[in-house]
């Protein structure tokens, strides 16, 4: 049997190549939209790519099947409750599907209907033989991760409410995936920082026994009990997750690689303007912060680039990328892989062009954990009239421990909230370190605001100063 896992640290997404080398019979399950890896290693390993199965309609990346069907002439499958705009293979439940010479004989996957992270979402139960009493794995899709379950309550399965899904997620944990043997190896779809889950493990595998152990989601409760308990304290949603999941469902244009074009600055001035280009500065958070264009958003190359992006940009509106020389494509590519795809170009080498036209480049306000008084909800009005003190980590992060007086605003969120705050008032974001809080005070520099700035170090560096 060939089985391959790729894990994408970015997006913390993970597809699987599974092959019988007796007939060189294959499927790919769960791809991202950059197909060449999965094309190179099938041909090396001598494996003909006849099914591509997706566990359920994605929402946190834009899925390759389309991409791999035209490359391959793959059939795509999803589980039987699915609803696509195109044509797919419907997977029943208790389905098997097999990848040697016969039904009887080779490797083999077995289909088990799992709803409760959406309605349509399958496992897939992986044995080398078809008789084998213990499996060797089964692929968990995002119903069961490392360490956590899949929440049930984003858009895929709008028109039920997160509570009726997870009281299916129950049931399909406890009627499905707890029957297999503990030595079954459990390959999961994300692993840690996926906005799919609450507390993933970095771990990609692990086995079922482990997690009936180890999981805080798994241990014995009372329905009602894991529903209040899997319901409570998600992260935020980011603003792209709605637009994957309707792409994923109803079909999107397939991607089109290479670099975006250069342009000079009054291309990107005028695709601002004009066209009302989002200016992405891709760059480190050290040198945005030092030195960045008037009105640029920011997300770094160096974080989770597109997840941050995607919720901070509008989908569907066009992207100017100020990237650090050599790494437009790698912005363009990560952009593209949660549907993305209208980059106009970059500005070549964004720093020089700071530096040349010091009347439009803009340096960012920030302060270190002891120049922020506390508790904040005790400043002196004169010395900050109105201030308010923004945490824009996920709620649970907000729960576990916050600066008095701030208001919780998660980076996904902050977007749609933004008119809950004056942009005449002076504004202090905090995050866990740093990073989302530079991202969230571009933003909002970006919508407006005059007085923003951000803590160094965030509330770890604060939590330490004053502890």
């Amino acid at each position: 049997m060939h089985f391959a896992q790729y894990y994408l640290d970015c997006l913390s997404q993970a597809s699987y190549l599974i092959g019988d080398e007796s007939t060189g019979r294959a499927v790919l399950v769960d791809p991202r939209r950059d197909i060449d890896e999965y094309l190179r290693d099938a041909e090396a390993a001598g494996l003909r790519i006849e099914l591509v199965i997706e566990t359920h309609i994605h929402a946190d990346f834009l899925s390759g099947h389309l991409e791999l069907a035209r490359a391959t002439d793959a059939a795509i499958a999803f589980g039987e409750a699915a609803e696509t705009g195109f044509p797919v293979r419907r997977l029943r439940d208790g389905e098997r599907i097999s990848l040697g010479a016969h039904d009887d004989e080779g490797v083999t996957l077995t289909v088990l209907a799992t709803p409760g992270h959406t309605l349509e979402s399958i496992c897939l139960v992986l044995r080398e033989h078809p008789d084998d009493e213990v499996p060797f794995g089964v692929l968990t899709g995002d119903t069961l991760f490392v360490g956590d379950v899949g929440r049930p309550d984003l858009l895929s399965a709008a028109g039920h409410s997160p509570q009726d899904m997870a009281a299916r997620l129950h049931h399909s944990l406890h009627t499905k995936l707890l029957t297999l043997p503990d030595a079954t190896r459990v390959f999961p779809a994300h692993g840690a920082g996926s906005a799919c889950g609450r507390s993933l493990s970095t771990e990609t595998s692990s086995t079922i026994g482990d997690q009936r152990r180890l999981n805080y989601a798994l241990q014995p409760m009372p329905e009602a009990d894991f529903v209040r308990l899997v319901t409570a304290g998600q992260p935020a949603t980011p603003g792209y997750f709605a637009h994957d999941a309707a792409l994923n469902r109803d079909g999107h244009a397939l991607l089109e690689p290479g670099p975006p074009p250069a342009l000079t600055l009054d291309e990107v001035l005028a695709a601002r303007d004009r066209q009302g280009a989002a200016l992405l500065d891709c760059r480190s958070s050290a040198a945005y912060t030092r030195a960045h264009l008037a009105g640029s958003l920011h997300t770094s190359l160096d974080t989770r680039f597109a997840e941050y992006a995607g919720s901070v940009v509008a989908p569907g509106t066009p992207i100017v990328l100020l990237a650090d020389p050599g790494t437009e494509q790698e912005a363009r590519l990560r952009l593209a892989r949660i549907g993305y795809d209208h980059v106009l170009g970059h500005l070549p080498d964004p720093a020089a062009v700071l530096e040349r036209t010091p009347a439009l480049a803009r340096r960012s306000h920030r302060i270190s954990h002891d120049e922020l008084p506390l508790p904040a909800s005790e400043l002196p009005e004169e010395h900050a009239p109105g201030l308010q003190l923004i945490d824009v980590r996920n709620p649970a992060e907000y729960e576990a421990g916050a600066l008095p007086g701030a208001r919780n605003i998660p980076l996904a969120g902050l977007s749609a909230r933004i008119t809950e705050l004056d942009p005449a008032r002076p504004v202090v974001l905090y995050c866990r370190s740093g990073n989302r809080s530079v991202i969230a005070a571009a933003l909002l520099e970006a919508r407006g605001f005059g007085d923003v700035c951000d803590v160094v170090g965030g509330y770890d560096a604060v939590a330490a100063g004053v502890g």
